[in-house]
């Protein structure tokens, strides 16, 4: 075991979930929103998208869940994205493996679905997102974004290691370091010399489950592999400090980091 277990790591972190009166609700004026179908060598595959309602091809964003799915939260992530002019699509990275919407019970959620997620499918399904946002004809792919929140923010780094085509990518309080297994083989920190875009890592100083450590383990590794990436620890921040639905909002390096996300997005040439 390299770190923090991944049973213990997601109990510690997102065990408090009641709705935050912070709650940020994104309409969909001038967009284009809703469920659509991703074609995969499997079967279609849920996903919401959002985009502008007219013009484009537009740049694409790939968005990654965290662990309890795409649920309201991420839409509304997606529809912020459409807002300043990107085709922002969600795919549901485990409906192979069960619908975690109802299940309530963290624990149940990680031992009946996600632990059975293998990286490998995730990143096909991710390849397969971008596939169709090409053959939409709505999106440019030759400009493709991927950011990720927690379950999804580890995914962000796998993802950047695999794909040429990213030209610039967000990790928001992802694992760097964990157990590896069949099917999570690597982790971010084996990565950091692979990394095939830039990556800017946004991590909350007071994150039970991401500790200080694996933050400067990772950070020691994309200085030896000279990667033009970058990570941010907001001092006494939670995990989940983006997650405006949970009592862990923290809205000052939310904001901030909102901003630094599409700072970073259009510096990396996804303007």
């Amino acid at each position: 075991m390299r770190s923090v277990g991944r049973l213990a790591y997601f109990e510690r972190t997102l065990a408090v979930q009641p709705v935050s009166a912070e709650t940020i609700t994104t309409d969909t004026s001038g967009l284009t929103a809703g469920e659509v179908k991703i074609p995969t060598p499997d079967g279609q595959m849920p996903a919401y998208r959002a985009m502008p309602a007219t013009g484009g091809p537009f740049p694409v964003i790939l968005v990654v869940q965290e662990i309890f799915g795409v649920h309201e939260h991420i839409k509304d992530l997606c529809r912020r994205l459409a807002k300043v002019g990107y085709l922002a699509v969600a795919p549901e990275l485990y409906a192979r493996q069960g619908d975690v919407s109802n299940i309530a019970d963290i624990r149940e959620i990680i031992t009946k679905v996600v632990s059975k997620v293998p990286d490998a499918q995730v990143i096909s399904d991710l390849d397969a997102a971008v596939a169709w946002a090409k053959t939409s004809g709505k999106g440019n792919a030759a400009k493709l974004g991927v950011t990720g929140f927690c379950w999804g923010g580890r995914i962000v780094w796998l993802y950047a290691a695999h794909s040429p085509n990213v030209k610039a990518a967000v990790a928001w309080y992802g694992r760097l370091l964990s157990e590896s297994d069949e099917l999570h083989p690597k982790q971010p920190v084996d990565l950091a010399g692979s990394l095939k875009a830039p990556v800017l890592g946004l991590y909350g100083g007071a994150d039970t489950g991401i500790p200080a450590a694996s933050i400067e383990t990772m950070r020691s590794a994309l200085k030896d592999a000279k990667q033009p990436s970058e990570i941010i620890v907001y001092p006494d921040t939670p995990h989940g400090f983006n997650a405006d639905y949970r009592p862990t909002y923290r809205k000052q390096p939310a904001e901030d980091g909102w901003k630094r996300m599409l700072d970073w997005f259009k510096k990396n040439g996804m303007a």
